[in-house]
C-alpha cells in the first residue's frame, strides 16, 4: 500500500470507482450486493486501478441521504472483503459520516474521501486525525440535493482555491497531516464552471497538495460531447472522460477517479510520458 502512494508525483494514480448504491447516476444497483461488488473490485484491479474508492451513498444531484446504519451495512462488508483479498491495494472510503469512516477504516480502508471537506459531521476531523490517513478535501457548493440549483460564482477557480485553503488550515489544526484536494467537478457547478476549473487547475498547485480530479461520465462531459440537443447518455461519455482527465493531468492533477480504468490507463501512458518523462529502457525489446 505504501509503495503505491509513494508513486504520487512520479506518475498519475488511478482511483477506480466502486459504488455500493442502488441510485448512483452511472452504475447504481450494478454492484449493490457483496459478490457483485467484490467481482467489480477484482476487475478494476486487474485493469490497473491503484486505489479502490468505495461509497455507499449516492452524491448525484438531487440524491437523498441515507442513514448511517444503512451506509454501514452497504460499505463495511465490501471494504473488509476487498482488503482481505487485496491487502496491498489502498482503499478509499467515500463518506461524510464519521461513524461510517471509522468503521471502514477499521475494516481496512486507508484513505478518506470526504466531499464536504469535513463540514457535515463535526466528528469527522477527529476520526481522520486519529487514523493518520490521507484525507481528500473536496469543494462543493451547497449539498447534493440542492447543489445544482443555480450555482453562481464571480471567479470559480479563485473561490475554490480560497475555500480549499481555509479547509486545509482547519484540517491541519485538527492534526490531519496528509491532505489531497479535489475541486469538485460537477458539485454545484455549471458546464462553464467545470471548463474553467480544468483550464485553471494549475492555480491549485499553489496549495502544495496532491490534486484529485473526478470527471468520469459526468453531465458536463455528456453535454460537451453531444451532437444533438440532449446530452450524451452515460454509456457514451468515455472519450470525453478521457479528454477531460488528460487536460487535468497536464494541468497538475495527480490522481484521477474513474469508472473505466483500463481505457484511462492507456491514455495516461501518453500523458505521463509528456508530464513526467519517458524512460526508453522500460520499453526496450528483449
Amino acid at each position: 500500500m505504501t509503495d503505491v502512494l509513494s508513486e504520487l508525483g512520479k506518475r498519475t494514480l488511478v482511483m477506480g470507482i466502486l459504488n455500493v448504491t442502488p441510485d448512483s447516476f452511472s452504475d447504481g444497483g450494478r454492484f449493490y450486493s457483496l459478490p457483485e461488488a467484490l467481482a467489480h473490485a477484482r476487475r478494476l484491479i486487474a485493469e490497473g486501478a491503484d486505489i479502490i474508492d468505495i461509497g455507499g451513498e449516492s452524491t448525484r444531484p438531487g440524491a437523498q441521504p441515507v442513514s448511517s446504519d444503512e451506509e454501514l451495512r452497504r460499505v463495511v462488508p465490501v471494504v473488509r472483503a476487498v482488503h482481505q483479498e487485496f491487502p496491498h491495494i489502498p482503499i478509499s472510503i467515500d463518506t461524510c459520516k464519521a461513524t461510517v469512516a471509522e468503521a471502514a477504516l477499521e475494516a481496512g480502508a486507508t484513505i478518506l474521501n470526504e466531499i464536504s471537506a469535513l463540514r457535515f459531521d463535526l466528528q469527522m476531523a477527529k476520526v481522520a486525525a486519529q487514523a493518520r490517513v490521507p484525507v481528500v478535501l473536496m469543494h462543493m457548493k451547497g449539498e447534493p440535493r440542492t447543489m445544482q440549483q443555480n450555482p453562481i460564482y464571480s471567479d470559480v477557480v479563485t473561490e475554490i482555491k480560497e475555500f480549499l485553503r481555509e479547509r486545509m488550515a482547519f484540517a491541519r489544526a485538527q492534526g490531519i497531516e496528509q491532505i489531497w484536494l479535489d475541486p469538485g467537478i460537477g458539485f454545484g457547478k455549471r458546464v462553464a464552471h467545470n471548463i474553467e476549473i480544468l483550464r485553471g487547475l494549475g492555480e491549485l498547485r499553489e496549495l502544495s497538495c496532491p490534486i484529485l480530479i473526478g470527471t468520469s461520465r459526468k453531465f458536463f462531459v455528456g453535454r460537451l460531447g453531444a451532437t444533438r440537443s440532449e446530452p450524451l447518455p452515460v454509456t457514451e461519455r468515455l472519450e470525453g472522460t478521457i479528454a477531460s482527465n488528460i487536460i487535468a493531468v497536464l494541468n497538475g492533477a495527480q490522481i484521477v477517479r474513474v469508472h473505466d480504468v483500463a481505457s484511462m490507463k492507456r491514455a495516461l501512458a501518453i500523458a505521463d510520458a509528456v508530464r513526467y518523462g519517458w524512460e526508453e529502457e522500460k520499453y526496450a525489446q528483449t
